[in-house]
């Protein structure tokens, strides 16, 4: 899971990205209106941490303007305690959620988690298809209710499937959303993560559409 976090405060910033890798995503920083909203507009995220109170372009307009050129990602903005029209506007502007500074990191996180699950229409924190499932609270990967030993990437691997089961994946959209910007990309090593899965998890656990990419079936949850 790719996530971009807009911030000019950098020991902020510096918190919430290693709060956010520490759970398994990948994640890009920007400082200003400007940055944030290039990166936005020309790069995929599975979600967003908006700062309003941004040099060069407010974080208001970059949401609109990422609205208005139909750039559909979760958006979670944050806010100064109190200023309850700023959030309204937020809302009103397109924003999924808000929240106000300052604020605990285990409350960001646990936002981000509903917000990235929402989006992919899924209301519970466990993710299942048959005898797989993933407790995205825990960072758990659990077969038949009992845990498997993954990898951090296997686990990123396994959960994007699972937040998009039911849809084929192509390779390119997992490079891009499994991998940091200074990591490896390639289409042979993240072949390897997916045999390693199977040995793991059982053979059908993830699927492969030939020519086009990965799948896990859709199952209840």
């Amino acid at each position: 899971m790719r996530i971009l976090v807009v911030e000019d405060e950098p020991a902020i910033a510096a918190s919430v990205s290693e709060a956010l890798a520490a759970s398994g995503y990948q994640t890009r920083i920007a400082a200003d209106g400007d940055e944030a909203w290039f990166l936005g507009d020309t790069e995929d995220f599975d979600l967003i941490i908006l700062d309003l109170g941004l040099p060069r372009m407010d974080g208001l307009s970059v949401l609109k303007r990422w609205r208005a050129g139909g750039r559909h990602m979760p958006v979670l903005i944050l806010t100064a305690r109190g200023a309850w029209p700023e959030r309204v506007e937020g809302i009103d502007a397109g924003a999924d959620d808000y929240l106000a500074k300052p604020f605990q990191i285990e409350e960001l996180m646990a936002r981000v988690r509903a917000l990235i699950r929402r989006s992919a229409g899924h209301a519970s924190p466990i993710l299942a298809s048959g005898p797989l499932a993933v407790d995205t609270r825990q960072m758990r990967v659990m077969v038949d209710g009992s845990n498997v030993a993954v990898s951090p990437l296997e686990y990123r691997l396994v959960a994007y499937l699972l937040h998009h089961q039911g849809r084929v994946v192509s390779p390119g959209e997992l490079i891009e959303h499994l991998y940091g910007d200074d990591d490896a990309r390639d289409a042979n090593a993240l072949e390897a993560v997916v045999m390693r899965l199977r040995k793991k998890l059982g053979a059908g656990a993830v699927e492969t559409r030939r020519g086009f990419g990965y799948i896990i079936p859709a199952g209840s949850e």
